[in-house]
C-alpha cells in the first residue's frame, strides 16, 4: 500500500469543510489504498462475478471425441450416391461401429462419429428407402464432423488469469468437467441506510417521511459486480444509534457503505460516528456535481464509503469509486468504468468550477444529457447509459463538441 503517496495527495489539500479533493485524486487514492482480499477456491456453480486467480488449463479435449454437428447420416464417401443403411448412433452411445466402404449409419446431433465414417450428410438431403438410402446432394469430405480437440486441445490455457466470469464462462468450464476453481476473494459488504424520514416499501407512506430506496438500489449495484450477500443495517438520525450501527457492522463485513448523514447538517452524525469507531480518514468531499459529499475511509483491513443520501448522487459515487474498489479488491485488471467519446448534442455550460457526472444516452458515437439532472432524481437515470463527464475546467461545451463519458453498460 503506498501509504506516501496517499498522504502526499491528501495532506495538503485537507480541510473537512471548504477544500474539495478532486475526482481524479479521489480516484488515485482509492486505487492505491485498495488490495485485492486474497485467493480461494470455489464451487463453480458460486463463481458467477469473480475473477479468475490462474490461467485455467483444459484437462480434456473439447469435443472430447469425433462428434456429429448435425442430424444425418454418416458414411464413407465413395463416389456413389446409395448406401446401406447399417447401425444408428444417438448422443450418448458408447459403441464403436465398424464402416465397410458403401456403409452409412443413422446419426444424431452429438453422437460419437465412427473411425471408418469420413463424412455426416445432413438429413435434409437424404431419401431413405428401408435398409438403403440415396444421397441426393454429395456434401464434401469431413462435413458436418466436429474434430476431436477443435475447440481447444488438452494441455491448453483456455481462460486467462484475470478473466471476469460471466455466465458463458462458467457453462465453458462446466464442459470441461471442471467443478472447482480459484478465483480472488469477493469482499463481503454491508450497507448503514440512516435517515429518520426513512420508511419502508409496501407500507402506508407517513407524512414527512420518504420511501427507502438506496439500500435497494445499492443492493441491486453490488449484485451487478457479483456481490449479492449483501447485510443491510439501519439508523436514525442519532449519534448513539448511528456510531453503534457502524460498530456492528465494521465487525462482521469487509466494506461498509452508508448511505446518507455525511454532510454538515445538524443532524448528520455520520463522519463523527466513523472518528469515534477509529476510522482513518483518506478523503472527504469531492469537487464534483453531484456527489461532493463523498467519504472514503480505512480501518485496518476494512474500507468504509459514506455516500450522500440524495439517490442520483449516491448512485454516482457507487459507479464511479465504491465500483473502482470493489474491482480493485476482486482481482480486475480494469478498475474503473470504461471510457468513451461521443459529440455532445446540445451546447452545455459548466458556472460551478466542478467536475460535472451526467446522466446521459449515448447512441450512434452521439451524447444526449438528459434532463432531470438534480441528485434526488433517479428516473433519468433508469433510462441512462453513460455518465458525460465534463471537467472543473472546462466552463462551455458547445453542440457538436466531443465530450468524455463513463459507460455503465458492464
Amino acid at each position: 500500500m503506498n501509504f506516501s503517496l496517499i498522504f502526499s495527495l491528501y495532506s495538503w489539500r485537507h480541510n473537512a469543510y471548504i477544500f474539495m479533493i478532486s475526482v481524479d485524486d479521489a480516484l488515485s487514492l482509492i486505487v492505491n489504498t485498495i488490495s485485492s482480499k486474497g485467493i480461494e477456491e470455489v464451487a463453480l456453480i458460486d463463481a458467477l462475478g469473480s475473477v479468475l486467480a490462474t490461467d485455467l488449463i483444459t484437462p480434456i479435449n473439447m469435443p472430447p471425441f469425433r462428434q456429429s454437428a448435425m442430424d444425418g447420416y454418416a458414411l464413407r464417401l465413395n463416389g456413389n450416391v446409395e448406401y446401406n443403411l447399417i447401425e444408428e448412433a444417438k448422443a450418448g452411445d458408447s459403441k464403436k461401429i465398424a464402416l465397410k466402404p458403401g456403409d452409412a449409419i443413422r446419426i444424431f446431433t452429438g453422437a460419437l462419429v465412427p473411425d471408418d465414417a469420413d463424412t455426416v450428410v445432413i438429413q435434409e438431403h437424404v431419401v431413405k428407402r428401408e435398409t438403403k438410402i440415396e444421397v441426393k446432394k454429395l456434401p464434401e469430405k469431413a462435413a458436418n464432423i466436429r474434430p476431436m480437440g477443435e475447440q481447444v486441445k488438452i494441455g491448453e490455457t483456455v481462460l486467462k488469469k484475470g478473466t471476469v466470469l460471466n455466465e458463458a464462462a462458467i457453462g465453458f468450464i462446466a464442459g470441461l468437467g471442471i467443478t472447482a476453481i480459484k478465483v480472488f476473494k469477493k469482499p463481503s459488504v454491508a450497507i448503514l441506510a440512516t435517515g429518520n424520514e426513512l420508511q419502508e416499501p409496501g407500507t402506508e407512506l407517513k407524512l414527512g417521511c420518504i420511501y427507502e430506496s438506496n439500500a435497494i438500489m445499492l443492493t441491486a449495484a453490488l449484485r451487478r459486480v457479483g456481490i449479492d450477500q449483501v447485510k443491510i443495517y439501519k439508523a436514525k438520525d442519532d449519534y448513539t444509534e448511528t456510531k453503534e450501527a457502524i460498530k456492528t457492522a465494521l465487525d462482521k463485513v469487509d466494506v461498509l457503505l452508508i448511505s446518507g448523514g455525511i454532510s454538515v447538517g445538524d443532524y448528520d452524525f455520520v463522519k463523527d460516528a466513523l472518528t469515534e469507531n477509529n476510522v482513518e480518514e483518506i478523503f472527504y468531499k469531492v469537487n464534483q456535481k453531484p456527489g461532493k459529499p463523498l467519504y472514503f475511509g480505512k480501518k485496518e483491513n476494512k474500507t468504509v464509503f459514506a455516500l450522500p443520501g440524495n439517490p442520483a448522487s449516491s448512485l454516482t459515487c457507487f459507479y464511479v469509486y465504491v465500483l473502482t474498489a470493489l474491482r480493485r479488491m476482486m482481482g480486475y485488471e480494469q478498475f474503473e468504468l470504461e471510457r468513451g467519446k461521443a459529440k455532445i448534442t446540445s451546447t452545455l455550460n459548466n458556472p460551478t468550477g466542478k467536475t460535472l457526472l451526467l446522466k446521459a444516452i449515448i447512441k450512434d458515437e452521439k451524447a444526449t444529457v438528459l434532463t432531470g439532472q438534480a441528485s434526488s432524481m433517479l428516473n433519468t437515470y433508469a433510462i441512462s447509459n453513460a455518465l458525460v463527464y465534463i471537467p472543473k475546467e472546462i466552463k462551455t461545451v458547445n453542440e457538436g463538441d466531443e465530450v468524455e463519458y463513463l459507460n455503465l453498460v458492464f
